[in-house]
């Protein structure tokens, strides 16, 4: 089927090409800023008082064709000054744009606006872009910015939980979102359990989040994509930033390399790093049960690029993050990621633009247990991937991108190995799981006319695994049956062993992912988009908590545990007001996913090497109304975000057993049908600046117990159906102040102060009910029959203060 759709390429291609207009000229170039020659990612580039324009790419890299004779360019990039070109075309010209950044005066100050009007006339939908200044400017938790936590501010994209890392869009789980780190997968984007995210802001040039109306270039994920951008470094000085906060500091330093001449040297080099050190201090404390402790985190980035010629560059980057807890005679924990990205990048023409990655991503993770029978527990996930991408400018209608691609996955589901003298237990290693994702796509975006214009492509994948082992053959073919005697779901019976099937590559899975978008442009300031998107997931995500956490195990696709598919239909009205200052958008989605998996009563997917002996199948659906209002200019700018949404879930029975909440639908562990977020900024002077963010989100789903009863003198709890109650409504207020420094031709500085949490939300992270006891007269706790509930509550208020400088 891939073959196919490369014939189906060739073709459509040649179709183009053969219909473009031979009266054309092409100028083709890249977009840089001025100060530190890094590129510009989706910068516009206009011909004046016309509808003809484009994108730069994912490496600033654009192509436009225009009539001969002279002609007028407008160039816009969100947060730079506005370019006007004006040039006399008589041939194909190579003309590389330089973008000045604009300064921040009090009469003047851009976070996200772009006079091109971009959002308006891109067929884009469903998308929100934070650059690494806007993630600077929101206020966090002990002062650190954080990418993670900044989209959780944004339209249809809630947290499972506070202090959680990951997030939940229109109606999707954690793992439904595909992270990339410069194309790399990350997998856990979690630091200290996800109180803060591994992306250090200092080495991030920006994050886009696509929630709908995703590119054909992305997929193995339902609900969204998140892809985040490393800086390259400046390649014509060097500087150096950093920042001294009360949890971690950082550094970053940035480098040309080679010869630095009037336009900057050849390449440049950037390395950033963060580190924890609140195990620094632990040892200062007498208590021998604290300063034995271990406590911290760490991150290191990496990034640099070479151009070889004219015509080819090459970039080389990568991430290296890791967690470690240590409580000696208690318990260890360490987990990290790690990813490499090698890319070349070479221009056929001034049309043709190619880029070529081989891709390494690994997660791994490890628990010590200490006392008694002591052991460790590890597992890891880990992918190879291989992949070229091409854009090709056919014409002023015509902006086509084509790729295809493999992904190598190596599953580690976990081995325990004991340790020390007095450990009885036996080691076991669970045998290694190999799989194979193929994939090419095709996309076309069409501008029909002035007014109209549409983005359509298709992606095809193949997923298969490979069988290291004997397969499981289930009675009747089923691996959870009903059993009426404990009115619950088991394990299926092994009948035999197939043996025949090792090292073959089984369950060969097929999916066809159509994707469209139309852009109906009524005026020059306003729109109406639709959009319609289908997603494949071929591997699951093994957790019975609400948030990702370092115990996350994944599992392939099998002739067991189908692949996950979601398709999403979108609709908006995108309005831009007063010379594009403010920005208003409505949308409204409805997404339904197939194959959605929920655990037995019961299970526990840690030491399981089969799966699907704990999952049953079902369906779900989500849909809602997104609302948000951004003001983009001026002393004061920022955004209101509202979503009315709800998310649910099916799972029937089989075997004449009941299935969850008796097969109707209930609320998902991550339905919150009220989210509203508002975040502002002002600027009072040039030394002093403010900046607040509030949030209120209905509480998240939780399952209660209703009743008990009392069996041979225990007491046991009745719960209520699945998430039939809710937490109480979170809601909490954060601001900051930022005051500037002196600054000289070598240094620049400033302070900044936080308050998370202002008035002290002690917001529920979870409740639970334990029986209350007294102490009675031989002062033994004894039971009175009475549960009581308690609140679990991460954060109350938290003040923070910072310094950050530049030289």
């Amino acid at each position: 089927m891939v073959t196919k759709m490369r014939l189906l390429m060739v073709v459509f291609l040649f179709h183009v090409t053969i219909t473009s207009s031979g009266q054309k000229q092409t100028i083709s170039g890249y977009l840089k800023d001025s100060v530190t020659n890094e590129f510009l990612i989706g910068a516009t580039v206009r011909l004046a008082n016309t509808s003809v324009g484009v994108s730069s790419n994912d490496y600033g890299f654009y192509s436009l064709q225009a009539d001969k004779g002279k002609i007028t360019l407008q160039v816009d990039y969100i947060g730079y000054e506005q370019k006007v070109i004006t040039l006399n075309l008589t041939t194909n010209t190579t003309l590389d744009i330089l973008l000045s950044e604009k300064r921040q005066t009090l009469s003047e100050v851009v976070v996200s606006s772009t006079k091109a009007n971009q959002r308006i006339v891109s067929t884009e939908m469903s998308t929100e872009k934070l650059t690494a200044k806007d993630i600077k400017q929101i206020p966090m938790v002990l002062g650190e910015a954080d990418v993670i936590k900044s989209i959780q501010l944004l339209p249809g994209v809630s947290a499972p939980n506070e202090g959680s890392g990951g997030f939940n869009v229109r109606g999707g789980s954690a793992d439904q979102n595909l992270i990339l780190l410069d194309e790399a997968i990350v997998y856990n984007p979690s630091h200290l359990f996800g109180f803060f995210s591994v992306f250090n802001a200092d080495a991030l040039k920006d994050a886009t989040i696509y929630k709908g109306g995703i590119p054909s270039k992305y997929g193995g994920r339902l609900s969204s994509v998140l892809d985040i951008r490393m800086r390259e470094g400046s390649n014509k000085k060097f500087s150096a930033t950093g920042g001294i906060g009360l949890l971690s500091s950082r550094v970053t330093l940035e480098t040309p390399l080679g010869k630095v001449h009037e336009n900057g040297a050849n390449g440049s080099m950037l390395i950033s790093g963060r580190r924890s050190y609140a195990d620094i201090f632990l040892p200062l404390f007498p208590d021998t049960t604290i300063n034995r402790n271990k406590l911290y985190f760490y991150d290191l980035n990496f990034r640099s690029n070479y151009r070889l010629s004219t015509k080819d560059r090459v970039f080389l980057s990568g991430y290296f993050g890791r967690d470690r807890i240590d409580v000696p005679n208690g318990f260890g924990n360490s987990w990290g990621n790690i990813t490499g990205t090698l890319r070349w990048n070479h221009l056929f023409s001034s049309k043709l633009f190619m880029n070529v990655s081989a891709i390494y991503s690994n997660y791994d993770y490890e628990i010590k247990f200490y006392p008694g029978n002591s052991f460790k527990w590890q597992s890891s996930l880990s992918n190879l991937n291989f992949k070229a991408d091409f854009d090709y400018y056919a014409n002023e209608k015509h902006n086509i991108k084509f790729g295809l691609g493999s992904i190598y996955y190596t599953f580690n589901p976990g081995n325990i190995t004991p340790f020390g003298s007095k450990s009885s237990l036996v080691a076991t290693n669970n045998p290694l799981k190999y799989a194979l994702e193929n994939y090419a796509y095709l996309q076309d975006d069409y501008k029909i006319n002035s007014n109209l214009s549409v983005m359509y492509g298709l992606r095809i994948s193949n997923f298969a695994q490979l069988a290291n082992e004997s397969i499981p053959v289930y009675n009747n073919d089923q691996p959870v049956v009903f059993n009426p005697t404990i009115n619950n779901y088991q394990k299926g019976t092994v009948k035999s062993y197939n043996k025949s099937k090792r090292n073959t590559w089984l369950n060969n899975s097929y999916g066809l992912e159509p994707r469209i978008n139309v852009n109906y442009q009524i005026s020059e300031s306003a729109s109406i988009k639709t959009g319609y998107n289908r997603m494949f997931q071929y591997i699951h995500l093994l957790s019975t908590a609400t948030s990702p956490t370092p115990l996350d195990i994944y599992t392939p696709s099998s002739s067991f545990i189908k692949p996950q598919i979601s398709d999403q239909i979108a609709s908006g009205y995108f309005k831009n007001i007063k010379d594009n200052n403010y920005e208003l958008s409505v949308e409204g989605y409805y997404k339904w996913m197939q194959n959605q998996f929920d655990f037995i009563d019961g299970a526990s997917p840690l030491l399981n090497n089969s799966p699907e002996t704990i999952l049953l199948n079902g369906s779900a659906r989500s849909y809602g109304l997104e609302f948000m209002v951004k003001k983009g200019e001026g002393r004061f700018t920022g955004w209101i975000s509202y979503t009315l949404s709800k998310a649910e879930r099916k799972t029937p029975g089989i075997n004449g057993g009941r299935g969850i909440n008796n097969g109707e639908y209930y609320a998902t562990n991550y339905d919150k049908p009220h989210n509203l977020a508002v975040t502002a900024n002002y600027k009072l002077s040039e030394k002093w600046s403010f900046s607040a963010n509030f949030i209120f989100q209905s509480g998240r789903p939780i399952t209660y117990p209703e009743s008990k009863y009392t069996f041979n003198g225990l007491s046991v709890p009745e719960y209520s159906e699945r998430n039939a109650h809710r937490l109480p409504a979170y809601h909490r207020l954060d601001v900051s102040a930022t005051l500037k420094g002196k600054e000289s031709k070598r240094l620049k500085s400033q302070w900044v102060f936080g308050i998370y949490n202002i008035y002290n939300r002690q917001n529920a992270a979870n409740i639970t009910f334990r029986e209350s006891v007294i102490i009675n007269n031989n002062n033994y706790e004894v039971g009175t029959g009475i549960n009581k509930a308690y609140k679990l509550t991460y954060f109350g208020i938290v003040p923070s203060v910072s310094y950050e400088f530049k030289f």
